[in-house]
């Protein structure tokens, strides 16, 4: 075929077939944003290392990479201007591993290793500096290069020698040389660290390596050790007793009930229910009943975020799934949430009144362009891991007050979820001298070198291009096949884990010697077993990068074998790279330089290096009045909707599974017409019975300009209002992740957060008798740079974050915000705020840039644990049909929100409310605690007398009723202050959404979308069954056998059991390892099921390399031909499973007209509830 360029002897490339779509390319001429360049097109390109010169691949062989690559058979002619961008020269792509995998397991053993690239071409000739400018417009610094030459291609494959360990000579130049390193490397040591880090190299009279400094670094940043939170703090000069991490103990102090592992491990550990978890052991899909616990962690990636959106938020997710896997000896995540604050969007096309020029740092991307890519990072994430992203939130927020620049230009990013473990797997292991250390996942790669440190910096404190090397990158499939490891570890009988950590900010650095240390031994390592696709690193950047998807463990030498056939069998690479030794040092050995670039007590690594002391004086902020508009009108109610933190997240949400796992019993959208109004998530314990598990996140960021301490406990205030219809029996039964942002030493940083950990850990959470055993700081929330000489800053509020977990007893009596169309029914507005009004920090405020004004706070205090009480009581009897709290938007945005979720009207009256029209403002926009419910007129006396003894007499408002009428009308003495249109309603809540949309994916896809959810006239989803589905199904005695199958990447196949063993099959784990080592047979099978996930992570196409492994082994080839050809057995695939059969429809009979997948019209994963007509 003319399709190969040779590039060297061994060397190929091959162009890709698909070219870009028509608006891919627009989207690509408006980032260069050049009138004279609009000619430019692009392709992919495969970049082949053979093992042998071209001369010696076959044409079958040629002809099989072609088809597999789905290479164009036209060669382009590469003497015009182009250029290419491929993964930076020295690495290896994630997608190249698997497209290699791919290769060889279909016959390809004369390729090593395949790599993709861009092709950027033009049609006419452009300058080399053009072509530079648009390559460095367009390369992901990150990631990626640009190649302007075919020959330097050669480069890309060229094996680096290994570099040089350093060490800092002390003696010569004492701790100057300490201080020079701390610059150089980006280690962000204090000056005591320093000199305590010299002085103990003295005692040893020894150098440090710039190794031993990095993992120093590292272990002890504030990233990893929390300084300020253990710090010792005097206020007003004053010694305080309690450290912030003592009043966050204080909280489990006061009540553990319910708390299995608080403050010990990657996560924390709750008591949950016996359920039946159902789980394959020894092969067989079966139930097991058990106790099934709850494993909760929420993490920050605020600063990856900042510098690469889709990486930042992509490896976020993926760190916090690892923390919750990593949990005891092995744990299953279950359910995902992110969220993110940024600054003002300032979205081309929806330019706000409120948002002013924009300022910021050329090193970090613009809020719009995080909240177009990190949302996709983490779903992408969550997708191919196969956790369900069922939670969160969006915040935007700017202001300046005088000469201080508040806002998120250091984004938060949030990555959460819950997990389950088994209860004889809560606690590591000891671990004896002898135990082998492994390391389960990736190779180590030139990536994130340098996190931990960084995270610790206020944005513009270090070098850029250190920011750059900070950042790590994900490879979400190999994370799911390190988990499949770790399933069939705690589904055995025999766990053969003893000691388990994942691998996050530091790489093995940190986990290795946090390991080590745990097990109250020594360690020896030996670096070049440590897995390694970068081989011209040096020791210390193979000992301390970032490198993703990776754990580390301890395993006994009695189970090393069969820790090994797990790993084989799943595919998923690992390596003994050590052992447990007496003493209490660890030791690094390199055998290619036959030195130890880490020779170093654990007592000086994770001694006692000098404590942290804080201080402040008190200080009252001075209050200021705020200026609101004195007359309710439609244009402020359209405003407070198009607000991005009030508007619809939908953007945000159907890029991201939601089904998977077949345990979500709750997510973002609500009823027929899939509204995001829902203020919680819910899974189930297991496929059978109702217990469960709900979350749900409280965050009121702005209030903390105005009110630290205020907003902190409105923050624990709005995860209760929010968890609340979820079914959560007692107010105690909640246990919160608090993560804690902010800037301390910056303004009032330092008193704002003393206060507001004081306010919530040793007041409102102990008087709640609410615990927090788990929660994170990222305490240098600040953005400086220069600007034409001028020093600018930009400093986020304090910011908690909170979010609250609870095992449910019974999901199925959840509610959501989906009125009832009941019209013997009333809406009861319950007024937590006790009559307070108060504007400061308000959505209405923000719109009209006013700082200022007071704060909400918690009033109900005293009143809120019998209130949640009388609420379940009332839940359990289905007294309440509908349920939502007020929030940001205040009470207009509860009501709208509800009447979108149901298409209901509304009549609204004002009278129990106000008197004066004047106080109309204040009432439907202030953004105290509250919820609105809807109630049976028949029960609506008793659901009033139960809620008047939980102490709210007084607060409880009949405020109106649903209407048939499309609107939302506000009354007043029997006039109609207001009369809202709902579709102009859903038109400007929905329009954030749609323009990002349109920004993001395809424009038309966009449009169709919000023409779709702001049209009153659809129906929305209202199924009607033709036929009957029986109560119980007859199983017969016998119980055929079925192969539930699946390759690497898959992950779907344990709901898909679960499916076919309730109608009475008898489920096999099959994976395609099992198929190619015999180990099982079709013909062993009466029915075979390809599960859903993302095989190979889609490389190569959808199922393409799942199938094509099928196609090019004869084996496999013949096994599935024979078993599709047999009249006496069935075959099915979903999702991925389907993708996969379409693409092996050759071996099926039958199948002509079968369809083959292609890319859908938006370019993104589509996750959404549809409605099919079967005939």
């Amino acid at each position: 075929m003319n399709s190969i360029i040779e590039v060297s002897p061994n060397i190929i490339a091959l162009i890709g077939s698909v070219g870009v779509s028509e608006f891919r390319l627009n989207q690509l001429i408006q980032t260069i944003n050049s009138e004279e360049i609009t000619d430019i097109s692009c392709r992919e390109i495969y970049f082949c290392e053979l093992n042998d010169c071209l001369s010696k691949f076959t044409e079958n062989e040629i002809s099989r990479l072609s088809n597999l690559l789905n290479a164009n058979e036209n060669i382009y002619d590469l003497e015009e201007s182009f250029f290419f961008i491929t993964p930076r020269i020295g690495t290896i792509s994630p997608w190249s591993s698997k497209a290699t995998d791919i290769a060889k397991n279909c016959g390809l053993s004369s390729v090593k290793r395949i790599e993709r690239g861009t092709y950027y071409y033009f049609n006419k000739k452009y300058d080399t500096e053009i072509l530079q400018d648009l390559g460095n417009l367009l390369v992901d610094k990150m990631t990626q290069e640009v190649v302007y030459s075919l020959n330097d291609i050669n480069k890309f494959f060229s094996n680096l020698k290994p570099g040089l360990s350093k060490e800092i000579d002390i003696f010569t130049n004492q701790e100057a040389s300490l201080k020079e390193a701390n610059i150089e490397l980006g280690l962000a040591l204090s000056e005591d660290e320093i000199m305590y880090l010299y002085e103990s190299y003295i005692k040893t009279n020894k150098n440090p390596t710039d190794a031993e400094l990095m993992m120093f670094a590292q272990a002890n940043s504030e990233h990893c050790r929390h300084k300020i939170f253990n710090a010792d703090w005097a206020v007003d000069g004053k010694t305080q007793p309690n450290s912030l991490f003592d009043m966050i103990r204080n909280t489990h102090k006061n009540n553990a009930n319910g708390v299995i592992s608080a403050y010990e491990d990657n996560a924390a550990i709750l008591n949950g229910h016996v359920s039946n978890r159902f789980y394959p052991q020894d092969g067989k899909y079966s139930s097991h009943e058990e106790e099934v616990n709850l494993v909760i962690k929420v993490e920050t990636h605020n600063h990856p975020t900042a510098i690469s959106p889709f990486s930042g938020a992509s490896t976020g997710s993926g760190g916090e799934i690892r923390d919750e896997g990593a949990t005891g000896i092995g744990a299953k995540p279950k359910a995902g949430l992110t969220g993110f604050s940024v600054s003002n969007l300032r979205i081309p096309k929806l330019i706000e009144d409120w948002e002013f020029d924009e300022e910021l740092p050329q090193r970090i991307a613009s809020p719009l362009k995080i909240m177009i890519d990190a949302p996709v990072g983490a779903a992408s994430f969550n997708n191919e891991f196969g956790r369900p992203n069922v939670l969160g939130y969006f915040r935007s927020f700017e202001e300046k007050d005088n000469d201080i620049h508040y806002g998120y230009h250091k984004p938060i990013m949030l990555a959460g979820g819950l997990g389950n473990i088994k209860k004889d797997h809560v606690f590591k292991k000891d671990v004896p001298i002898g135990s082998k250390l492994i390391v389960l996942g990736g190779p180590a790669m030139l990536i994130g070198l340098g996190g931990g440190s960084a995270s610790s910096l206020a944005s513009g404190e270090g070098d850029g291009d250190l920011d750059f090397a900070s950042v790590q990158r994900e490879n979400p499939e190999m994370e799911r096949r390190c988990q499949e490891v770790l399933d069939r570890c705690w589904q055995e009988q025999n766990n053969p884990i003893l000691f388990i950590h994942d691998v996050g900010a530091g790489g093995l650095s940190n986990a290795i010697p946090e390991l080590v240390k745990d097990s109250g031994h020594g360690g020896l390592i030996n670096l070049r077993d440590i897995p390694n696709s970068e081989p011209g690193m040096t020791p210390m950047e193979i000992w301390c990068n970032e490198s993703q998807e990776r754990y580390v463990m301890a395993v006994s030498e009695d189970n090393i074998n069969n820790f090994e056939e797990i790993c084989n069998r799943e595919r998923c690479p690992f390596s003994i790279v050590g052992e447990i030794t007496k003493g209490n040092n660890l030791e690094v050995y390199d055998s290619f330089f036959d030195n130890y670039p880490i020779s170093l007590s654990l007592e000086i690594l994770f001694g006692k290096p000098p404590k942290t002391h804080m201080a402040f004086d008190r200080q009252e902020k001075p209050s200021s009045k705020i200026n609101l508009p004195k007359k309710i009108h439609k244009d402020l109610v359209y405003s407070v909707l198009r607000h991005p933190t009030v508007a619809s997240k939908s953007f945000l949400i159907t890029i991201g599974d939601r089904s998977i796992t077949g345990l979500v019993a709750r997510d973002q959208f609500v009823g027929p017409w899939q509204v995001p109004v829902s203020d919680y998530a819910l899974t189930k314990s297991s496929f059978s019975g109702y217990t469960g598990e709900a979350m749900a996140i409280g965050e009121r960021t702005p209030l903390a300009v105005l009110n630290a301490k205020a907003a902190a406990k409105m923050s624990v205030g709005e995860v209760v209002t929010n968890i609340l219809p979820s079914g959560i029996g007692n107010i105690s039964d909640i246990k919160l992740s608090a993560n804690w942002m902010g800037a301390p030493g910056k303004l009032r940083g330092d008193q704002d957060l003393y206060e507001a950990v004081e306010a919530i850990g040793m007041d409102l959470c102990p008087e709640w008798n609410i615990t927090i055993p788990v929660g994170k700081d990222s305490l240098s929330m600040s953005t400086e740079w220069v600007d034409d000489t001028k020093d600018k800053s930009v400093i986020s509020p304090l910011s908690l974050v909170v979010t609250g977990f609870s095992p449910i007893q019974n999901t199925s009596i959840a509610i959501t915000p989906e009125l009832k169309n009941e019209i013997n029914s009333s809406l009861l507005f319950i007024d937590l705020g006790k009559g307070s009004t108060r504007m400061g920090g308000s959505i209405l405020a923000q719109i009209n840039n006013e700082i200022g004004g007071v704060s909400p706070d918690v009033e109900c205090i005293e009143e809120m644990p019998n209130f949640v009480s009388a609420f379940y009581g009332l839940l359990k009897e289905n007294k309440i049909l509908a349920y939502h709290d007020r929030s940001d938007g205040g009470l207009i945005t509860t009501l709208a929100e509800m009447s979108f979720a149901s298409r209901l009207g509304l009549n609204i009256n004002l009278d129990s409310l106000i008197q004066e029209e004047e106080k109309a403002i204040e009432q439907i926009f202030n953004e105290e605690l509250g919820a609105v419910i809807q109630v049976l007129n028949d029960d609506l006396n008793e659901v009033l007398m139960i809620f008047e003894s939980s102490g709210l007499a007084g607060h409880l408002h009949n405020i109106g009723s649903i209407s048939s009428e499309e609107k939302i009308n506000l009354l007043l003495d029997d006039r109609q202050l207001l009369s809202l249109s709902i579709e102009d309603l859903l038109k400007n809540w929905f329009q954030v959404s749609f323009e990002i949309q349109s920004l993001r994916d395809n424009p038309e896809t966009a449009k169709a979308e919000y023409d779709h959810d702001t049209n009153l006239q659809n129906l929305g989803l209202k199924s009607v069954l033709p036929f009957l589905i029986p109560e119980r199904i007859n199983i017969k005695s016998s119980r055929p056998r079925i192969a539930i199958l699946r390759e690497q990447g898959v992950n779907g196949q344990n709901e898909m059991a679960a499916a076919f063993n309730e109608v009475g099959f008898d489920c096999i784990d099959v994976h395609m390892t099992d198929l190619l080592s015999n180990k099982q047979k079709l013909d062993d099978f009466e029915g075979l099921v390809a599960c859903g996930g993302f095989s190979y992570g889609d490389v190569l196409g959808a199922g393409g390399g799942w199938a094509n492994s099928i196609l090019f082994n004869k084996h496999l080839r013949n096994q599935f031909g024979d078993f599709f050809h047999n009249e006496n057995v069935f075959s099915l695939g979903v999702c991925n499973g389907c993708q996969t059969l379409s693409l092996l429809s050759s071996l099926i009979p039958g199948s002509d007209g079968w369809p083959t997948f292609k890319r859908n019209y938006s370019e993104k994963f589509e996750s959404r509830l549809i409605q099919v007509k079967v005939k």
